[in-house]
């Protein structure tokens, strides 16, 4: 089971929204994702989906993906290659849609992580080592049944991958 991820951090504020994630104005490319993807977080930060890369995470503070519920905010950041968003909160809805779509999200506190930092997160053993500046941080673990949804790319694959929900 993959519970290791290792990458850089983008740092994000407090209320990133979904129309930071998935801009409003580019509603039309909704049935075309990996262009969507092309534009993650654009409006956050204009450069973020050049800059990111596979295994990278999104690290923002309070309420992260408030706003509308679209299920094209967390697929497309999982699209651009982040392996986690760790945020001091998330958005109910939010929260739930990137489970369902394979995307760990992980509340902890992130004041001491800074952009650019390299982390190495253990979502079974619940710690952040921030390899940049030697601390560990900690966040409740994941239960082995949500690193089962993840690793099987979401809750519809895990489903048929299964021929149900199955956790045990």
């Amino acid at each position: 089971m993959d519970t290791i991820y290792k990458g850089k951090a983008f740092k994000f504020g407090d209320d990133i929204s979904t129309d930071h994630i998935a801009p409003g104005r580019l509603f039309h490319l909704r049935t075309n994702l990996p262009e969507l993807a092309k534009h993650v977080l654009e409006d956050a930060d204009p450069e973020f989906a050049k800059k990111v890369q596979k295994g990278d995470f999104v690290v923002a503070g309070n309420n992260f993906g408030l706003g509308s519920s679209r299920e094209h905010a967390p697929t497309i950041i999982k699209m651009a290659g982040v392996s986690a968003v760790l945020a001091k909160s998330f958005a109910r809805i939010f929260y739930r849609n990137a489970i369902n779509v394979g995307l760990p999200v992980l509340i902890c506190d992130t004041d001491k992580i800074c952009d650019g930092d390299r982390l190495e997160v253990d979502l079974a053993g619940g710690t952040i080592r921030d390899l940049t500046n030697g601390i560990t941080l900690t966040f409740s673990p994941l239960p082995d049944a949500m690193i089962r949804i993840l690793n099987d790319g979401g809750l519809v694959a895990h489903i048929e991958k299964n021929g149900g929900f199955n956790i045990d």
